[in-house]
């Protein structure tokens, strides 16, 4: 049950949802606030999602923010990320942001672990702190969860939790929704 509270999967279909996830997502939000009543909806369009989607360099990995955006007492941001296939296992952990990946092509597998090993510190002034995760430090996971991923399925990272695919058999994209509670990420777009 430990691992399920800290590595949830969704399946193929994107359908089953587990009570880790639900629990999960609403602690990293927290509950909302007066603040709330002041933002207003924010919209990502299907168009705009596959324009950014066939903008992405092939052979390389390209993480694209769209929007990020202030919900209130968070912020909240939605981007694209692209990774050629590879066998080769490298790993992120977000100190802070947790994220929520939607996959739309391709396959691997995920790891994940709360340990990262050799971990260096991200720099902190770098464009990819203050604009996408925020701080984070790069390392390599030993053992883990391994977890195969395919188009459709959704899956939760909890802020802390070490992440990195140890192989990707096709090229793989995913949506990532980042949710941001320190409000650290600079904002883009509306």
């Amino acid at each position: 049950m430990t691992q399920d509270l800290n590595h949830c999967f969704l399946g193929e279909n994107g359908v089953a949802v587990s009570a880790a996830f639900v629990l999960a997502l609403v602690a990293s939000i927290g509950a909302p606030s007066a603040v709330v009543a002041q933002v207003q909806a924010s919209h990502v369009s299907a168009a705009e999602l596959m324009a950014t989607i066939e903008q992405a360099p092939e052979g390389r990995v390209s993480d694209q923010q769209i929007r990020h955006f202030d919900a209130g007492d968070i912020n909240f941001g939605v981007g694209v990320v692209s990774r050629p296939v590879t066998d080769r296992l490298s790993a992120i952990q977000h100190h802070n942001q947790a994220e929520i990946y939607r996959v739309v092509e391709g396959r691997g597998i995920l790891v994940t672990s709360p340990d990262l090993m050799n971990a260096q510190e991200a720099d902190p002034d770098g464009s990819m702190v203050k604009t996408l995760t925020g701080p984070s430090a790069f390392g390599t996971i030993e053992g883990g969860v391994s977890q195969a991923i395919a188009p459709g399925d959704v899956l939760f990272i909890p802020a802390g939790i070490a992440h990195g695919f140890s192989e990707i058999t096709e090229a793989i994209t995913y949506i990532v929704y980042r949710i941001d509670p320190d409000q650290l990420v600079g904002l883009k777009g509306s």
